[in-house]
Formats: structure tokens, sequence, C-alpha cells
């Protein structure tokens, strides 16, 4: 599978974490957070608590990991309760840095099932199959 691209959005005031998003899927998850003054206060309290505190609780970010290969997916809960949207994420340290990063994948707008669906199954593989390079 072809390298896809990793667009900086934030890092740590310590260096030591990073977030990104899928340079494909920027614009769709980006305006999805930019879509309302509340997801957009959720989104920046999601980031800081996991680049400055971290300690952010399972249900605002948490892994979404069902089966082997999927060990480093996350998810951010912006909205839980609501149409409960996801935001499918990778985490892992960079070889070339020492830098925990993560890169947000795919938004799913909305969550209806209580566990996991096939259809969000499908898209945490293909979270977990994406290989990026960074633009920093």
């Amino acid at each position: 599978m072809s390298s896809r691209k990793a667009i900086l959005i934030q890092n740590s005031s310590n260096g030591r974490k990073a977030i990104y998003v899928d340079a494909e899927n920027a614009d769709q998850i980006l305006a999805f957070f930019k879509s309302s003054p509340a997801l957009i206060e959720k989104f920046k309290l999601i980031i800081r608590l996991i680049l400055e505190e971290n300690r952010p609780p399972r249900d605002l970010y948490d892994k979404e990991n069902f089966e082997k290969g999927c060990e480093y997916i996350t998810a951010m809960k912006p909205l839980k309760g609501k149409n409960n949207p996801r935001v499918y994420c990778q985490q892992f340290r960079r070889a070339d840095r020492q830098l925990y990063v993560i890169v947000m994948g795919e938004l799913l707008e909305k969550k209806s099932s209580q566990g996991l669906s096939k259809k969000e199954k499908q898209i945490i593989r293909r979270v977990a199959s994406y290989e990026y390079e960074f633009e920093d």
C-alpha cells in the first residue's frame, strides 16, 4: 500500500507528542469539527487533554482494539449520546524522531450501534492499514 500524507495540527508544549490529520480526509474531518461552536470546543479539549495532560477520559478518547492489527487504533468521541460521531485515529511512536504521534484518519459522523458494527470495523481496519509520510 502506498503512503498517505499526514499534516501537522499541533505539537505538545514539551515537543514529545503531536496530532496530525490524514491529508486525504483533512477537509472532511476539520470541517466537521468547525461545524459548530460545541464541536470546536470539544475538539480543543480533546487535543489539550491528549497533548498536555496525558489523560483524556475514555468517554472522549479511547482504544478501538477489537482484533489483532488494530491495537493502535483509537477514536475521538466528541459528542457521545447525540449522533455519537467518531474520528478514528492511529497512535504510534515515530521511528525517525522521539515523538508520540496521533493521526486523525477517518470520520464517522454517526455511530448508531452500541458495539462495533460491520461498517465501523471496516473503517477501523482501513485506518489500521494506513502508512504515513509526515508534513511537519
